[in-house]
């Protein structure tokens, strides 16, 4: 049984992996700095959206996509545990902004972080201090771990099929665990990654807005795309003020197309 709270049901399929958004707003968050609109202004927790971030688990395992800049008020509700990884999308700051706020679960030991060449760089070159050969006490204990060739991968038990997706001219990955993919930031996916995404059960898709724009999906954009890739459930992601109220919108999409929220929970 695949299950998502307020109501929204896919049958078949039964997995004991626990699926959280922790944020599904774009990089300025919502509501925005100093923008007075109806969404910025909405008394609905709906549309108030942390940056983009989920948290997979299942019984042996704690795992993130991505580590916002909001992580630390992210995790403040959730328990204190050991986290087996984190797969980083790319290097833009409102995916990796939250690192420096590992520093606690250095107690758990290192913090692997799974990510590709280009990005692991990216990384080292922003935040040196933690990755010196001797560093200073208190700094983040991460471990990098390399993604190459898009070659998948375990942590524990959980099987990582990393997807290359295109951000404007900006390659970066999504991922697949079992019937689950993650596709944050996307502009569109090569045909060669397409096979990827087959009988997926749950599929969450960035959607920055109505209208066009040349790095993220409009959510015109994202239905096709959704509906290409044919899962047998969609949640909308990464999505910016301009892309109006969480209810009134709801109501404009296809039946298997929803929007997420933060503090969603799928159990897949």
């Amino acid at each position: 049984m695949l299950k998502a709270q307020d109501g929204f049901f896919c049958t078949e399929y039964k997995y004991n992996m626990i699926v959280k958004f922790l944020g599904t707003g774009t990089s300025t968050g919502i509501p925005e700095i100093g923008c007075n609109c109806s969404v910025c202004t909405s008394s609905d927790e709906k549309d108030h959206r942390l940056r983009a971030s989920i948290q997979i688990m299942d019984s042996e395992t704690n795992l993130f996509i991505d580590c916002s800049p909001d992580f630390r008020q992210q995790v403040l509700a959730l328990p204190f545990q050991k986290i087996d990884g984190f797969l980083i999308t790319h290097e833009h700051y409102d995916h990796v902004g939250g690192i420096d706020d590992l520093r606690p679960y250095s107690r758990f030991g290192a913090v692997d972080l799974y990510a590709e060449l280009k990005v692991a760089n990216a990384l080292k070159e922003r935040m040196p201090y933690c990755f010196l050969e001797h560093k200073y006490a208190g700094v983040p204990n991460i471990e990098l771990r390399l993604i190459e060739n898009l070659k998948p991968f375990k942590i524990n038990a959980i099987d990582v099929i990393p997807i290359r997706v295109m951000h404007y001219k900006l390659p970066i990955l999504g991922y697949r665990i079992r019937n689950f993919a993650y596709l944050t930031d996307v502009k569109y996916v090569p045909d060669e990654e397409m096979e990827k995404l087959s009988n997926l059960d749950v599929l969450v898709l960035s959607a920055l807005r109505l209208t066009s724009h040349p790095s993220h999906q409009s959510l015109e954009e994202a239905i096709a795309l959704s509906q290409r890739i044919n899962p047998k459930i969609t949640y909308l992601t990464h999505m910016s003020h301009q892309m109006g109220l969480h209810e009134e919108m709801e109501k404009r999409l296809p039946d298997n197309i929803h929007f997420a929220w933060d503090g969603l929970e799928l159990s897949v």
